[in-house]
């Protein structure tokens, strides 16, 4: 079993090493939340963490939706990654492109997502988020007291524990 751990950490490792700072493609066969897909690639499943935005939680206020708005956009469709990192959770961080849709920039723009100012100072992000906050679009509509950012949200539950 020990033999089998270390031979699944070495190939999750070389695969991201292999994609860092690449561009690759494949067909999206999972959406895990608002901000996360699976890629197939070579046979092989890559968790991809759209880079610069955070969708709010599943169970938070518009959460589902998010997820459901990037469903709509990449269930099923080939992509394309514009690889920019690898977390500490070991995913793939990149720009996520449908065609020539960039959809970190489209769903931030519907009022799906923040821009994640810790990760990203993109001028397009923060100026398509300021138009959908100005047009009450997506999240933007809702209450000021629901519309709690994504790592506030998950600050807060990490404290009551």
């Amino acid at each position: 079993m020990k033999r089998f751990l270390i031979c699944l950490t070495f190939f999750t490792l070389s695969v991201n090493v292999a994609l860092a700072g690449t561009v690759f493609s494949g067909k999206v066969v999972r959406v895990s939340d608002g901000d996360t897909i699976v890629v197939l690639v070579d046979h092989r499943q890559v968790k991809v963490r759209l880079h610069g935005i955070d969708t709010p939680e599943r169970a938070q206020p518009w959460g589902r939706q998010a997820t459901k708005a990037l469903a709509h956009l990449v269930a099923g469709r080939v992509v394309e990654v514009e690889q920019t990192d690898t977390d500490r959770y070991e995913r793939v961080v990149g720009k996520v492109f449908v065609d020539q849709l960039d959809v970190n920039r489209q769903l931030v723009a519907d009022g799906h997502a923040w821009v994640y100012r810790k990760y990203s100072q993109d001028p397009e992000l923060i100026s398509a988020e300021a138009a959908a906050r100005k047009d009450k679009r997506g999240l933007w509509a809702l209450p000021e007291p629901e519309r709690i950012p994504p790592w506030e949200w998950r600050k807060a539950k990490r404290d009551q524990q």
